[in-house]
């Protein structure tokens, strides 16, 4: 099996890319031992392969005039005297700024080059690396939030983690010999807390023939979830079979193209089959084959900001916007930690803030605390979940700002669709890299420019619907691309409204779409009935609502569904029925009932003629003379002033 390996990798290998080529310049060890050299000499005397690559094998990232950090927490818990740390690293030499990540970890900014060797050393204190936590290296490891704490929590997998640490954390025989950047995810937990289906290696709870353990999920990047390797490892086996699928991909890894040498790429050409057994010949372990996958649920606290843990104490969710954070906010919360609780802080990969081991009796003390009390104001459905990458403001790749664009849709839906005991995930990315995970959100945002209803670039997103993390991981549909993220408000507003109307008791609105939107309507249906809605209300600020039925007729089908919302909207413009009856695509003849062009507008004067022509090529009488499909709606509807 290693001669298929050996083949790919010859023929894709044939040619290094630039960065291969850099990487050979010099060890990123000798980069490092040099970090006070390099402070002192500032942005003159900076290599530019330094600058590009080297420092970033330890987090640091030039952005010009300023450096980025970021800052590896393995399993994003922090306890008390490294929350400080990183707070008053943060007021002392980062504008006291701080971002919460997808990664579980954060991020500091605006650091002068001449203060990053001084950063590196005070984390240091506190047993804080920022090792590989950029470029080709294996990233900071994910896992439940509530890892040990919850009920559903199996097996506990930071003292796992720990040990997967020691095969490469500030190993430098495994610093920048990857062919690409390397994610890992370890999910113990019953409920997928953590986009466990999201990363190059994923170890997912199984169960096999009465041991608990992880089935293996490998090759995800951003729009494509991990494949289903077929291998269970147990507890004990879980560092030996990392540490051999990171020795694979160092040997075989593909390092010509870098838009195409994430592990993914690897396993498409050889299959999953011949690389597991490259794997376990690596390892020389033969790994048994998979066994039942046990993630059933979404996050066991989603719609709380706080849950009880199975030793009787309370963890509290402090929902910060965006991730958007500061040093001295970390070091409030972590001084409320201290003083009603353990200290101990666990981030999350929702860029949220955990505080574990609250008692009852303290519960009440810790609510009042002032910092607390400052989050508690965005303790609702449509902060909780939320998640938004970096903008314009801070990264190169950005389009859009995004951050304040998430929290500026959040605080319109709050107003205008406020669902109690209800949860939704609404994931942002800046741009098509997609950091803000919006490929597996109930609702996704890809920043890029639109144009308004003048023709002038704006600030636009893609909507993406439809996207699962439960049981299995799916991507989303593109619902819409390139609206303005003033009109897009509002097509959120519609199917949220309808999931306000329709929603069952504790239904989420991922299982809301599988009951509802998705098994009853095309995603065409679904964008041409955010569309139409917009243009009623926004638009021509008509009182009438195209809504959706629990058991529509159409199946799904296209030309049922374009049929049936235009014989809906023709009755609700004109109080008139169209036809006197239909059976299924066909009028009833006995009493044919033509209109013109212009009827529906005769009929309303508030109608303009081209949306009375929409209609009237919706419902003509024959259907053969009727538009086809609802993308030519959704083209003529944006001429509708």
């Amino acid at each position: 099996m290693t001669q298929i390996l050996e083949k790919a990798a010859q023929a894709r290998n044939t040619k290094l890319n630039k960065v291969e080529n850099t990487k050979a310049l010099k060890s990123p060890m000798d980069v490092y031992d040099k970090l006070d050299e390099i402070a002192a000499g500032g942005y003159e005397k900076l290599a530019a392969e330094d600058s590009a690559y080297f420092l970033k094998c330890f987090g640091l990232f030039d952005k010009g005039e300023d450096f980025m950090l970021r800052v590896r927490i393995p399993a994003g818990q922090l306890n008390y005297e490294q929350a400080v740390c990183i707070g008053e690293v943060a007021q002392k030499y980062g504008n006291d700024y701080i971002d919460l990540t997808t990664r579980m970890q954060v991020e500091l900014r605006y650091l002068k080059i001449e203060n990053i060797a001084k950063v590196l050393r005070e984390l240091k204190t506190v047993g804080i690396s920022t090792f590989q936590t950029g470029v080709d290296n294996p990233r900071n490891i994910v896992t439940d939030p509530l890892d040990g704490i919850a009920y559903d929590n199996v097996i506990p997998t930071k003292p796992i983690i720990d040990a997967l640490q020691e095969v490469f954390g500030e190993n430098p025989e495994w610093i920048s010999v990857l062919p690409r950047k390397f994610n890992t995810g370890i999910l113990g937990s019953l409920s997928n807390s953590c986009n466990i289906f999201g990363h190059d290696c994923c170890f997912v709870l199984a169960q096999k023939e009465g041991i608990f353990g992880f089935n293996v999920y490998l090759g995800a990047r951003v729009g494509m979830q991990a494949q289903d390797a077929n291998l269970f490892v147990t507890i004990s086996e879980v560092p030996l079979f990392f540490k051999s699928l990171l020795s694979v991909f160092k040997t075989y890894g593909y390092r010509d193209n870098r838009n195409k040498n994430r592990l993914v790429y690897l396993l498409n050409d050889v299959g999953m089959d011949a690389f597991i057994q490259g794997v376990k010949s690596e390892a020389a372990c033969d790994f048994t084959s998979a066994g039942a996958t046990l993630v059933q649920s979404q996050s066991i606290a989603l719609g709380s900001n706080k849950v009880l843990g199975r030793d009787g104490t309370f963890a509290y969710k402090l929902i910060v916007p965006s991730g958007i954070f500061s040093g001295s906010h970390m070091i409030d919360v972590a001084h409320a930690a201290k003083t009603f609780a353990q200290g101990e802080l666990r981030l999350t990969y929702d860029q949220n803030v955990y505080i574990p081991s609250i008692t009852k009796e303290a519960l009440e003390g810790f609510e009042s605390a002032p910092v607390v009390k400052h989050y508690a104001a965005y303790n609702n459905l449509y902060f909780s979940d939320m998640i938004a990458c970096a903008g314009t403001a801070t990264c190169s790749f950005g389009v859009i700002p995004n951050k304040p664009d998430a929290i500026e849709m959040a605080h319109f839906l709050s107003s205008e669709v406020a669902i109690p005991n209800a949860s939704v995930r609404m994931n942002w990315s800046a741009c098509p890299k997609g950091c803000g995970v919006h490929g597996i959100a109930d609702i996704g945002f890809e920043g890029c420019i639109a144009k308004d209803a003048e023709g002038k670039k704006v600030d636009g997103v893609h909507i993406f619907v439809g996207g699962k993390i439960t049981r299995e991981a799916k991507e989303a549909h593109t619902l819409h691309k390139a609206l303005p993220i003033t009109e897009a408000k509002h097509h959120v507003k519609y199917l949220l409204q309808t999931y306000a109307t329709h929603k069952l008791r504790g239904e989420t609105y991922e299982m809301f779409d599988d009951r509802f939107l998705s098994r009853n309507y095309s995603f065409q249906a679904l964008a041409f009935f955010t569309k139409i809605n917009y243009v009623l209300h926004e638009k021509l600020g008509l009182d009438v609502t195209l809504e959706l039925e629990s058991e529509p007729k159409s199946s799904r089908r296209e030309e049922y569904e374009l049929f049936g919302f235009g014989l809906k909207l023709y009755k609700l413009l004109t109080g008139e029925k169209r036809f006197e009856s239909v059976v299924e695509l066909s009028p009833n003849m006995l009493k044919p009932t033509s209109i013109k062009r212009d009827t529906v507008s005769k009929l309303n004067p508030k109608v303009p003629l081209k949306l009375s022509e929409i209609l009237y090529n919706m419902t003509h009488e024959n259907k053969k003379e009727r538009v086809a499909v609802f993308s030519e709606l959704l083209v003529a509807l944006k001429e509708i002033a």
